[in-house]
């Protein structure tokens, strides 16, 4: 009776363990799964953003690099001084910006210039007419591709866009991005991420069994466009094996990717706008491992807790259970506890590391914007500082000869010139406090006298005498300084202007015409293209193919007159050049002397 009795017991208990150990098995295995998909899911969001961010960093170069005047200029010259102006530029683009490549096509694809034109591998003299990036540019305007280089055998990321010019024919200007290093960031991770293009052939993968397979066997026309394309030149598509033979591209579910030697899930994205897929996959074989443990523990429990059941009365073990699922109940709370204060802890910690990154953005911007504006101050402090040291030799002399009555009209224009200095070098410390000038009563003629006092080193070196024609005594309501500075550049650029002239001639007026003031600045140079003129005054743009100045002069420039309420405007000179015109407010003459009495 006693032997039916355990016989009945233990095979019911066998059969109740048995049927946990598979239930557990797969409730474990399915929950695993699920970690893992969400795990897969965050590595695709991850790649997705690197990639992004990788491609986002040239996705603009290069149309602004076809806004320069060396790379425009391609389109009408095409002798060895432009190709070698127009190599020279792209090369310090790459080495500041980072891209592997940067070249410009004409419009049959045929390359004009190259950053690696020194190289072996040079681009120039190639014709890429084949590759659909061009073609993309030129019926689009934009064009993106990802191959491998047929001169340089290197994969990259081609960027194009196409340049008009008008009165002549468009360029393309292509960069070439590197995006192996997402390759070795994917593999030190021991992440198995992948992307392939839209035919499913894999060409960045963390894993390189993978690169260069097709997910699925390619048909016979897709691998014919891309051996048209010469998308993996010197690669044997046709005998690459599919990395599987059931692999689905749908981004909404897992799939199961079988291999010779394991199985993998994977999970797919897509990433536009190239119709690329990525892909992130991991091993099944750890997550039926961990299931299989999960079976096992069961078992062994059911059997250890039907042994426990068997021997010791109901009462007995009533009471251990309940001891039992209370110190379990306690465990759960105490590590539950345990895992809320690690996660405040964490949080507070991300908290004063997103105050701290918004802090040092916040003084990085200050400091950009203290960069751009020292670079106008020191130009303007330099002249005063040359003018003040020959001013200095010249009193030095004066007392030497015991002329002591000179040497000391000498020093006096040696104050006031440090007192300028201290004036412009006043405004470095006025915009870092975000302070607004004063504005002032001036006399006009005293300001040109001014600004010609400081560019007299650079008209005397280039044998200009700068004519002031004699009027009405004019006042204007402005910043007396930054009226100075904004002069002094326009009237530089005029000196610039006629520097290869036969017969440089400035000139500079002033007139009152009803409440602002006229104060032009003539020179007899080349001019101003009419499809120049509005462009001049934007921030880094420049004529110049020397390398000379940012570009920032007149932008500066137009902001100070802005500043005094005035505005800049760019006319034909009657006798060829460029005529200036500043205008400001006008003051009458009451203030003028008001001001001067005080």
């Amino acid at each position: 009776m006693l032997t039916a009795s355990f016989n009945r017991m233990a095979a019911a208990i066998l059969v109740v363990t048995s049927l946990a150990s598979w239930f557990s098995y797969h409730v474990a295995r399915n929950l695993v799964l699920h970690k893992q998909e969400a795990q897969l899911e965050q590595s695709l969001v991850l790649a997705k953003r690197s990639i992004t961010t990788e491609i986002d960093r040239f996705r603009s170069l290069p149309a602004i690099v076809g806004e320069d005047a060396r790379v425009r200029a391609l389109a009408r010259d095409t002798s060895p001084e432009a190709i070698d102006a127009a190599n020279a530029y792209l090369e310090r683009i790459v080495e500041q910006t980072g891209p592997a490549d940067l070249y410009v096509l004409n419009a049959a694809g045929l390359t004009l210039a190259a950053s690696n034109h020194a190289t072996p591998q040079s681009f120039v003299g190639h014709d890429y007419s084949f590759r659909p990036y061009f073609r993309d540019a030129l019926v689009a305007g934009n064009g993106r591709f990802y191959a491998i280089g047929v001169t340089t055998r290197k994969p990259g990321y081609f960027l194009s866009s196409r340049i008009d010019i008008a009165g002549a024919r468009p360029v393309v200007v292509v960069v070439k991005a590197d995006l192996s290093p997402l390759e070795a960031a994917w593999a030190a991770a021991g992440v198995r991420i992948a992307i392939a293009d839209r035919a499913g052939v894999v060409f960045l993968s963390g894993d390189p069994g993978w690169k260069y397979r097709p997910l699925q066997p390619l048909a016979d026309q897709m691998l014919e466009r891309l051996l048209q394309e010469r998308t993996y030149d010197g690669v044997d598509l046709g005998r690459a094996e599919p990395i599987s033979s059931t692999a689905s591209r749908s981004a909404d579910t897992s799939v199961i990717m079988p291999g010779a030697d394991r199985q993998l899930i994977a999970k797919f994205a897509p990433l536009q706008p190239d119709d690329w897929q990525i892909v992130a996959a991991a091993d099944v074989r750890q997550v039926d491992m961990i299931g299989a443990l999960w079976a096992f523990a069961v078992f062994a429990v059911g059997l250890t807790t039907g042994a426990i059941f068997y021997v010791l009365r109901q009462r007995r073990q009533l009471v251990r259970m309940r001891l039992r699922q209370g110190e379990l109940l306690e465990r759960m709370v105490a590590e539950r506890t345990h895992d809320l204060a690690c996660e405040i802890d964490m949080r507070k910690r991300t908290e004063e590391e997103l105050r701290q990154a918004q802090q040092g953005l916040i003084h990085s911007e200050k400091m950009a914007a203290l960069g751009r504006m020292s670079t106008a101050i020191v130009h303007e402090v330099s002249q005063p500082l040359a003018a003040l040291d020959a001013t200095l030799a010249t009193a030095g002399l004066l007392a030497d000869q015991g002329r002591r009555a000179d040497a000391g009209e000498r020093l006096t224009k040696a104050r006031d010139l440090v007192r300028r200095m201290q004036r412009t070098v006043k405004h470095l410390k006025t915009f870092a406090r975000k302070d607004v000038s004063e504005f002032e009563v001036l006399a006009v003629d005293s300001v040109i006298r001014n600004v010609l006092e400081l560019a007299s080193p650079r008209s005397k070196a280039m044998g200009v005498d700068v004519d002031v024609a004699a009027g009405k005594v004019l006042a204007v309501r402005a910043v007396s300084v930054k009226l100075e500075q904004a002069m002094l550049n326009l009237l530089l650029n005029a000196l610039d202007a006629v520097q290869d002239r036969p017969d440089p001639r400035v000139r500079i007026e002033s007139r009152r015409i009803g409440e602002q003031v006229e104060i032009a600045i003539i020179d007899n140079g080349s001019g101003i293209a009419p499809d120049l003129r509005e462009r001049i005054i934007e921030p880094f743009f420049t004529t110049k193919l020397t390398g000379e100045g940012l570009g920032l002069g007149l932008s500066i420039a137009t902001t100070i007159i802005k500043e005094c309420g005035g505005a800049i405007r760019f006319e034909d000179a009657e006798e060829g050049g460029t005529r200036t015109v500043i205008t400001v407010p006008a003051a009458n003459d009451a203030e003028l002397r008001l001001e001067a009495a005080q």
